[in-house]
């Protein structure tokens, strides 16, 4: 197998875990730092926005290469495996069925909220320094 179609894989099913997580967040059976966890990942990599912006270089891609696949993983392995089947299930369908990933309205709101309350830290810390 070539490390493309390898790496390829790999990328669906993150994406598909992140949709499986979506789907956790509103389950039942899912424990409540499972969901907590599950509820900032989702909002995070399902938001239109990147927490790191992509041109920036090395940094902007290593929150989709590193930061967010470790989250996806140990946001699984948190979820009870009976629950974690059948929300996978459902994300299939959902992937098959709209044919894309579901987009995040809070996601791309709270990025906006961290690089605004960011610039607003950097302002006033620049600020007292003049």
């Amino acid at each position: 197998m070539s490390i493309f179609k390898t790496i390829r894989q790999w990328a669906s099913r993150i994406k598909r875990d992140a949709v499986t997580l979506w789907f956790a967040c509103r389950h039942p059976g899912t424990p409540w730092f499972a969901k907590a966890l599950a509820a900032f990942v989702v909002a995070y990599a399902l938001s239109p926005i990147d927490l790191i912006p992509d041109f920036i270089p090395v940094l902007g891609y290593l929150d989709d290469a590193l930061l967010l696949p470790a989250l996806i993983w140990l946001n699984i392995r948190l979820i009870p495996a009976n629950v974690l089947e059948e929300c996978r299930l459902q994300a299939d369908q959902w992937m098959k069925e709209q044919g894309a990933k579901p987009r995040s309205t809070v996601g791309a709101i709270v990025v906006v909220a961290i690089w605004i309350g960011f610039a607003t830290g950097l302002w006033a810390w620049f600020s007292r320094r003049w």
